[in-house]
C-alpha cells in the first residue's frame, strides 16, 4: 500500500479505537440515578445502558478485544508504513550500523503518540465530562459491536469466570448508596453553588438524626419547668406567666416520680371561662412518653409518630429523668436558625474572627458545624462539649483548665457547682506550651 492508503487506514483504526475508549469511559461513569431519570422521561436507550451495566462482562470483554486488536494492527501498519521514511531521514543525518534501530524506534513512538493521544488520552477525557449523554448516544452501536464479538468474549469472559472462581473474588458490583455517598453529593452540590449554605447544613443535620442520641437535643433536668400534684393555682398560674411552654410535666413530689403532663390550653380554658380549680386533677393530667436516654433523634421521631405525643420525658439506665424532649427541639436541631426564636439564649457566641464563648451544653455536632471542626476523639463517649472537656481533662475542670483540639484552645472560664457554665474557644495561631492545664494535677 501506499503512505496514503496505509496514513488512511491508521486514522480509520484511530477513530475506532478511540469510539471504543469513548464508550468504555462513559458506560462505565455514567450515574444510575440519572439514567433511571431519563429511563422513567421514555428514553429507551437510557433503560439499554441500566440493563448493560447490570451485565457489563460481555462489553468490557468486546471494547478489550476491540482495542488490542485495534492497537496491534495499528502498530504493525503503521510501524511499516514510516519506518522507511524515517529511515531516510536519520540516513541524511547519520548513516552508521544504528540508523536502522533509530528509524525504527522513531516509528515506533510516533504510531505509539497518536494512539495515546487521539485513541485513548483525548476520548477518555471527553467522556468524563458527560458520561450519562455520550452512553446514550453510543449504546446503540456498542451493542451490535457486542453482539459481533459475543462468541470470543464468552471464551474470555469464561475464562476470566474461573480464574476469579479460584481465588475467591467477589465481582458482583454493589450499587447500594450510603449515608456517606448522599453527603459527598451534598458537600460537591454546596461547592458547585447548587446548594446554598444554608440547606447545606440543614441537609447534613436531617442525616446527623441516625447518629445523634436524644441528650444532644433536650432540655435538661436542671431547666425542666414542672407542676407538682399539690401545687397551689397561684404557684401554677405564676409558672405558665413565667415560662412561655405549652406542656408541663407533672410529678408527685419529685421530677424522677413522673405522673403525666399538662397541656398549659386545657387550663387557660378555665381560666377564660373564669373557672378555678383546686389542684390538678385526671381531667387535665395526659399520659407522658417515656423514653430511653440511648434512643437517637430519628427513633425518637419514629416514637412521637406513631404515638401522635409531642413531649417525651428522658429517663437513664437507673430510672432517673434525665431531662425532656419535644418534636420542636428536634426541628430546631435539623433546621436551626430558620426555627430558632430570636430571643432564644444563644448557645455559641462569636467574639471575633477567632475566639468565641460556648456554654457547656451545647451538643458536640453544633461545636463542630460553628467551629468547622471534623471530628472530636472518641465523641460516643459524651453528648456536649463541657463532656468532652471533661473526658480530656479525666478530671473535674477548674476555671483556666484547657484542652487543645484541630488547632482550638478550650478555656474553662466558669464553673457552676462542678458544671462548666461557659467556655472560651480560640483559634491557635501558634504553638502554645507543652505543659497545658489537660496535664496538671493527674
Amino acid at each position: 500500500m501506499s503512505l496514503f492508503q496505509n496514513i488512511i487506514v491508521i486514522i480509520t483504526l484511530i477513530i475506532g479505537a478511540g469510539f471504543l475508549s469513548l464508550s468504555e469511559i462513559a458506560l462505565a461513569g455514567a450515574r444510575k440515578i440519572k439514567l433511571k431519570l431519563l429511563s422513567e422521561a421514555g428514553d429507551e436507550r437510557a433503560t439499554k445502558v441500566l440493563k448493560l451495566q447490570e451485565n457489563s462482562a460481555d462489553f468490557f470483554a468486546a471494547s478489550q478485544i476491540g482495542l488490542n486488536a485495534v492497537a496491534i494492527l495499528g502498530g504493525i501498519l503503521g510501524e511499516a508504513a514510516f519506518r522507511p521514511y524515517l529511515m531516510g531521514f536519520v540516513e541524511r543525518f547519520y548513516s552508521g550500523p544504528w540508523a536502522q534501530t533509530i528509524g525504527f524506534m522513531l516509528s515506533f513512538t510516533f504510531v505509539t503518540s497518536l494512539f495515546i493521544l487521539f485513541a485513548d488520552l483525548m476520548p477518555k477525557r471527553l467522556a468524563m465530562i458527560a458520561p450519562e449523554k455520550i452512553s446514550i448516544a453510543v449504546i446503540n452501536p456498542i451493542s451490535i459491536f457486542i453482539k459481533i464479538c459475543k462468541p470470543l468474549a464468552w471464551v474470555i469472559n469464561a475464562i476470566a469466570n474461573l480464574i476469579f472462581r479460584l481465588l475467591k473474588i467477589n465481582t458482583t458490583r454493589d450499587d447500594n448508596i450510603t449515608f456517606d455517598d448522599i453527603s459527598a453529593i451534598v458537600d460537591a452540590g454546596a461547592q458547585a453553588g447548587v446548594l446554598q449554605q444554608q440547606e447545606h447544613h440543614f441537609i447534613e443535620n436531617v442525616f446527623e438524626l441516625e447518629e445523634r442520641t436524644v441528650p444532644s437535643s433536650m432540655t435538661t433536668r436542671e431547666n425542666v419547668v414542672y407542676f407538682t400534684l399539690k401545687e397551689s393555682e397561684h404557684s401554677i398560674r405564676q409558672k405558665i406567666a413565667e415560662y412561655p411552654y405549652s406542656k408541663f410535666l407533672v410529678c408527685n413530689e419529685q421530677i424522677d416520680q413522673v405522673i403525666g403532663y399538662v397541656d398549659t390550653k386545657d387550663i387557660l380554658v378555665k381560666i377564660m371561662n373564669n373557672q378555678s380549680f383546686i389542684q390538678l386533677n385526671e381531667s387535665i393530667i395526659r399520659n407522658v412518653l417515656i423514653i430511653p436516654d440511648s434512643l437517637t433523634l430519628s427513633e425518637l421521631l419514629d416514637r412521637f409518630r406513631a404515638t401522635k405525643e409531642k413531649l417525651a420525658v428522658v429517663i437513664n439506665e437507673y430510672a432517673l429523668v434525665v431531662g425532656v424532649i419535644t418534636l420542636s427541639d428536634i426541628m430546631i436541631t435539623v433546621m436551626g436558625d430558620w426555627v430558632t426564636p430570636i430571643d432564644e439564649d444563644l448557645q455559641i457566641i462569636k467574639r471575633d474572627e477567632n475566639s468565641w464563648l460556648i456554654d457547656g451544653s451545647t451538643p458536640i455536632e453544633d461545636v463542630k458545624h460553628a467551629l468547622d471542626i471534623e471530628e472530636f476523639p472518641e465523641w460516643e463517649n459524651y453528648e456536649t462539649i463541657a463532656g468532652f472537656i471533661m473526658y480530656r481533662l479525666r478530671k473535674i475542670p477548674r476555671p483556666a483548665d484547657y484542652v487543645e483540639h484541630e488547632g482550638f484552645k478550650f478555656e474553662v472560664v466558669d464553673i457552676d457547682h462542678y458544671k462548666i457554665d461557659q467556655l472560651l474557644v480560640t483559634r491557635l495561631t501558634e504553638q502554645l506550651p507543652a505543659n497545658s492545664a489537660e496535664e496538671q494535677d493527674r
